[in-house]
């Protein structure tokens, strides 16, 4: 057994919202292995993407410990998390968030310039041909289709080789076609940089293709579902 990459031990969450105080996760105790996938499921509303926030330091647990390759994320200030995410994590959102006013090689570049890459561009370059998008290279955001977009936005956060890549739901704008692509593209970045995948999906093709799937519930981790896949 390899040494876990993320520990939670009995983390949660809770927001304040106009309603009062809202608890959105409740007591999450999970260990990540290096290497492995893990598929987060469950309803609508059930904690997945808070759960893969919380991992990559983009919530502050407010009961609990996150802890990342060794660091303890919830003792971090906003500083520390940013460095910490730059130089370790990549983060794929449903939403793409690329930079409109930036080429799709500006966009792959930007964390590694950041990260005081003197090769940025070149290694960005080499990001876009991988995910097959070379000859859009030099095209904005407003010019590219969905499915393109999504892949400009799994170079951006492959490119820094990161031990921990995070996906919130990569398929959820996409047709088949393209999420069958980016699913893909997705394992074959882990498989050719070798980091721990965690994402979050409702697609049963992209859960069955984890090593493991957590299913969530009620901001819990559903105990019965581990129940039967262990029988």
């Amino acid at each position: 057994m390899t040494d876990p990459v993320i520990i939670l031990e009995d983390a949660s969450l809770s927001l304040d919202g106009n309603a009062g105080r809202v608890d959105i996760l409740h007591g999450i105790s999970l260990r990540v292995q290096r290497g492995e996938t893990l598929g987060l499921v469950g309803p609508s509303g059930s904690g997945k993407s808070s759960l893969l926030m919380l991992m990559g330091g983009l919530e502050r647990a407010t009961g609990g410990s996150v802890r990342a390759l060794g660091q303890d994320l919830t003792r971090m200030d906003e500083d520390a998390l940013a460095r910490f995410r730059r130089d370790h994590m990549g983060v794929v959102f449903q939403s793409f968030h690329l930079i409109p006013t930036m080429t799709a090689l500006e966009n792959v570049a930007t964390p590694l310039e950041l990260a005081g890459h003197r090769d940025a561009f070149a290694r960005a370059g080499a990001e876009l041909d991988a995910v097959g998008l070379a000859h859009r290279a030099h095209h904005y955001p407003t010019q590219m289709s969905g499915g393109e977009q999504q892949r400009v936005a799994l170079a951006r956060a492959s490119a820094p080789r990161p031990e921990i890549l995070l996906a919130d739901e990569p398929t959820g704008n996409l047709d088949a076609t393209n999420g069958a692509a980016i699913m893909d593209l997705l394992f074959g970045l882990r498989d050719r940089h070798g980091a721990t995948l965690v994402l979050v999906t409702h697609s049963r093709e992209l859960a069955a293709r984890c090593d493991r799937t957590i299913r969530l519930r009620d901001g819990q981790i559903d105990a019965r579902a581990l129940r039967e896949a262990a029988e």
